[in-house]
């Protein structure tokens, strides 16, 4: 039987309330999370409302034509630039990258639902841009699935939450991050960002 281990809270957790409150004035905003939970719907609505520079790691800094990873130094460089800038709102994971963007983030919203949510949110996505090339993904990756995506959602709490809790202890201490457990609960802080506005 898979032994249930519960969530780490980030060192400076904040409620949907507080963190509505500090997005009125961010400059600087990560959306973190596993595939499938609603980062970058949840992020352009917020850069729409804030008027902030959207950046998508998944199509900015890391894939290339054809599912290519940029070489690391490359995506280092693209990163740093996007980071540099005054005013953002960057959506996309990769731990190993946060101290290049905790230093400069104003607040972090952390999409963390269950995995069934998340699987069920990359399988509609499938189905809906099957065959082309969504949005926020970089120009000749076309959507697609396959069981080692599974597998990364399906232990993406075991394996890369972990990551996150330890990157925040290292260099976000001061920085506020709400988890979001449900799409309800994202759909409550836009809700607030707009009647604060």
């Amino acid at each position: 039987m898979e032994q249930i281990v519960a969530p780490q809270a980030p060192p400076y957790a904040v409620d949907i309330e507080m963190a509505a409150s500090i997005l009125k004035n961010a400059e600087r905003v990560l959306v973190i999370g596993c595939s499938g939970t609603g980062k970058s719907t949840l992020a352009q609505a917020i850069a729409r409302l804030r008027g902030l520079t959207y950046v998508s790691m998944d199509r900015d800094i890391f894939w290339q034509p054809g599912w290519k990873l940029r070489p690391r130094q490359e995506s280092i460089a693209l990163m740093e630039q996007a980071v540099a800038g005054p005013r953002w709102i960057i959506d996309g994971n990769s731990p190993s990258t946060l101290p290049l963007r905790l230093p400069r983030t104003d607040i972090v919203l952390w999409r963390r639902p269950t995995r069934w949510v998340a699987l069920s949110g990359v399988v509609r996505r499938w189905l809906r841009f099957r065959g082309q090339v969504r949005p926020e993904m970089a120009p000749g990756c076309p959507e697609q699935l396959d069981w080692v995506f599974f597998r990364y959602i399906w232990t993406f709490e075991k394996q890369e939450a972990p990551q996150f809790t330890e990157m925040f202890r290292l260099h976000g201490k001061h920085v506020p991050v709400l988890t979001l457990r449900s799409y309800r609960e994202g759909d409550e802080l836009l809700a607030r960002l707009r009647d604060g506005l």
